[in-house]
């Protein structure tokens, strides 16, 4: 019977969520695997709804696997006691054997955080930009610009040639809170690319400090030609915050949408 199994983790310990030759033990992927393999007394395998980079952190993540098998005991219960501090399971769903864990998705909703002021308790959560506060209102307008293109083959990194570059933003906003020293960037779409969210956040920093044009920035857009160098925003200060599947109801453990 399939299963999805809905997650969360902070990312600072690994190197992402995929299983890859190179990061045995170092990825919440094997961690999950391992983990829930010994409980079971069987070998699984999971399928998660996407990949998140190294430091990249999850509020709601979901992963399926096929389990032949019945248990009399609490699985989420034994799951979170022997799994590490930082990677928790908030609920087991049976579903239809059909349902995929990253087919299905039909929305994503990430959130970058960003701080310019030193702040030790939020370090490995939002990411550190000192200096210069952004100016708030030319961010908002390039933002703005986001949900007026699909193609974002300029914004991504490692594309292969037969793979689709179309994302339907649905969403996106910049804020700050009242002292003006935390920033929150959240957008949402059907797909994203690999490192485009944090491409994009860090042509947004440049346009805060007047060092990159809105017309350049929407230039991409418009040509679809990727940047002479596209440079990536920290991870830390990315979360994925929620998961849209059109057969599942279920709120980020997060508190957010």
């Amino acid at each position: 019977m399939r299963y999805f199994f809905h997650i969360g983790y902070n990312g600072s310990n690994y190197r992402g969520w995929q299983k890859l030759p190179q990061t045995s033990g170092e990825n919440v992927q094997e961690i999950i695997e391992l983990n829930l393999s010994k409980i079971l007394k069987s070998s699984v395998s999971i399928v998660g709804c996407g990949r998140t980079d190294t430091g990249v952190h999850a509020d709601q993540f979901f992963f399926h696997v096929d389990i032949n098998k019945t248990w009399d005991y609490d699985l989420k219960f034994r799951m979170n006691k022997n799994l590490p501090d930082d990677i928790a399971v908030f609920d087991i769903i049976p579903v239809e054997d059909s349902r995929h864990a990253r087919f299905d998705a039909t929305e994503r909703t990430y959130r970058y955080l960003i701080h310019t002021q030193k702040a030790p308790h939020i370090t490995n959560t939002s990411a550190y930009y000192p200096g210069e506060n952004p100016d708030v209102k030319l961010v908002e307008r390039a933002v703005a610009m986001l949900t007026r293109y699909d193609d974002y083959s300029p914004f991504s990194k490692n594309i292969g040639p037969d793979r689709s570059t179309i994302c339907k933003i649905k969403s996106a906003s910049f804020d700050s809170n009242i002292s003006g020293d935390r920033f929150t960037f959240q957008i949402t779409a059907n797909r994203f690319l690999n490192g485009m969210i944090r491409i994009i956040v860090h042509k947004l920093l440049l346009i805060g400090r007047h060092e990159l044009s809105l017309q350049e920035f929407e230039q991409h857009l418009v040509s679809k030609k990727k940047p002479a160098i596209n440079r990536l925003a920290h991870p830390q200060g990315l979360h994925l915050t929620k998961v849209v599947y059109p057969f599942l109801e279920i709120r980020s453990s997060s508190g957010g949408e």
